[in-house]
Parts: C-alpha cells; structure tokens; sequence
C-alpha cells in the first residue's frame, strides 16, 4: 500500500466494479445456509465456506488493499500497522478460497471414485473439519506477510503505507518464502485440481461405458438410465467450479513461469514488460471471487428457485405489508 502516480494503476480503477459482488456472495451464503437446493450437507458446507472466502478476498484484497491505495490513503486504513494487518487478512483470504476450491475438488473425486472411502470421508463433520484446518494452516502460514512491509513514509512520528522491505528481494529466506508462497498458491492447486479432475472424468467414463453395456444387454433397449443421469448433474457443478478456477488463475500461472523462472527472482521494475500481463492475471484472479454465484445459478436449478425466491421476498413482504394494512382498515 503506497502512493503511486495513478496512471500506472489504471487497469484496477476496474476493481470497483467487483464491489457490489459482496452482496451477490452474502445471498449466495444466505441460499446454501437455508439448505433447500437439493444438495449434500457436505457439500453445502464446502460451498458456503469457499462462498465465505471469496467474499473476504473482495473485502480484504480488492476493496481494503487496492481501493485504498487510490481513494482512501489519508484515512487510517494507511496506517502502516493496519495495512500491514490488511496485507495479511487478503493473503489468507485467497489462500484459503483456493485451497477451499481444491478440498472441494478432492471430496468429489472420493465420492465418486473412492466408494470406499466416501462413507467415512464425504460427511458433514469431516467437511467442518477440513474447513477449519485449511483456516488455521493459512493464517499461520501467512503470519510472516506483515513483516515483509515496511513504512513507505513518516509524517508527524506517525508511520503511512507498506511497501517491501529491501531484504525481501535479496535475503535468501525471503527469497525462499517468496518462492514457497508462489508455488503453494497457485502452482500446486492448480496442478492437484487439473490431475484431481483428469482421474475423474477417466473413471467416470470408464463406469459409463460398463454401466451401458449392462443395461443394454439386460434391457435390449436403450433407455435413460437415472443413477447416470444423477452422477452427471452432481459432476456438473464440480468440474464447473474447478474449470472457472483453472481458466481464471491461468494467467497468473503463466505469469509464474515467465517471470519467476525464465527472469529469476530480481526486483520487479516498474515499466516491466510484463506488467501488463502481471495486471491482467490480478484481475482475473480477482475475478474467480466473484463467478461462484453465478456458476451455482446456471448449474443448480433449485439455487435459481431459491434465489428467486430470495429477491422476491422485499416484493412479497411489501405487498403482504399493504394488505395488512387494508384489513385494519
């Protein structure tokens, strides 16, 4: 969090955008929570939580970290121990929406290729626990984050902004935790999700093909076999999620490589060429927060009744409100 010429940061002016999504989120929250859209209580706590975690990247990341560095630098959000607090609460906040995504991913790949396992692992109770274990490794991982930033200026004893501290680039432990972080997100989750998914839809087509066979020779005909139909509208909504995840943090991947390996690790330079790109993996990156609810409308039709239900409850309430007040009359 430091003053720089607004220019350099035009691309984020478009974060503002993702404001109102906070509120897309907290209804999604307020749908799963209701449990009435016909899925698992696992899976439901799965969603919640990662609906939670990209709720606290679009407050933490995008309204805390960057709106503030172009609108809010003189309130006491600048204050350096409070941004280096804020630096802090984003990192884990996606820490946690993306290893949140690939527990997700994991329990779907048990349930539909693990049937011995799924018993004991796909519960609520075991879905409650990871969540908060994933919560806790990722706060404590990320507790070195408020050490890395130092105060960018000191006016009147009173410390403003965060920027890194010159041993970040150049100390080889900061050097090595820079490189731990890139590669545990999001080098490694994506790696896990793409093999997670690749082994699923293997084994699902192999179970389709067998399934067919049987049912053709048993049957004689060809007809709609439920239990398939049912499997494949409970993978939609996996590979929907994990596929927006790997689209979405694609660049930043990218990014990674061309940067991190074929440059080495050196201080990044304002006019970089890769900044452009840098800027364009934030954004999509941020905007993998924002595309749950929006995936959860098109894939899950008890979640579209459910949220309409949701916006017109104002409406119902109203008119509901009128009508009392003519029968009192």
């Amino acid at each position: 969090m430091k003053p720089v010429d607004a220019a350099l940061l035009t691309p984020f002016k478009d974060v503002i955008v993702f404001v109102p999504v906070h509120t897309v989120n907290l209804v999604a929250i307020v749908i799963l929570n209701r449990g009435k859209c016909g899925l698992s209580k696992c899976i439901t706590r799965y969603l919640v939580a990662m609906a939670t975690a990209d709720l606290m990247v679009i407050v933490c990341d995008v309204i805390l970290c960057w709106i503030t560095d172009l609108y809010w630098w003189n309130t006491f959000l600048y204050y350096t121990p409070v941004c280096r607090f804020i630096h802090f609460l984003a990192r884990t906040a996606i820490d946690s929406s993306v290893w949140l995504t690939v527990a997700f991913t994991f329990d779907r790949f048990v349930a539909i290729c693990c049937q011995k396992l799924k018993t004991k692992y796909c519960t609520e109770r075991t879905a409650a626990v990871v969540i908060v274990t994933v919560s806790a490794l990722f706060c404590l991982k990320n507790i070195p984050w408020p050490f890395v930033y130092t105060p960018y200026i000191t006016a009147n004893n009173i410390p403003r902004g965060c920027r890194a501290k010159v041993q970040f680039y150049i100390a080889p432990t900061w050097r090595a935790f820079s490189w731990f972080e890139q590669l545990l997100t999001p080098l490694l989750p994506f790696c896990v999700i793409l093999l997670l998914n690749a082994l699923t839809v293997r084994l699902i087509l192999v179970a389709s093909r067998a399934r067919r066979s049987l049912r053709d020779g048993s049957n004689g005909k060809k007809d709609q076999d439920p239990e398939m139909r049912n499997r494949r509208r409970s993978i939609v909504l996996l590979f929907a999620l994990s596929g927006s995840f790997i689209l979405l943090w694609m660049s930043t991947v990218v990014y990674f490589f061309l940067y991190r390996i074929t440059s080495a690790f050196r201080h990044r330079l304002l006019f970089s060429p890769f900044q452009k790109f840098e800027h364009a993996g934030i954004m999509l990156q941020l905007l993998s927060s924002c595309t749950n609810t929006a995936i959860y409308t098109v894939t899950q039709s008890k979640f579209r009744e459910e949220m309409i239900n949701v916006l017109k409850y104002p409406f119902t309430l109203f008119h509901k409100s009128v009508e009392l007040c003519k029968w009192q009359d």
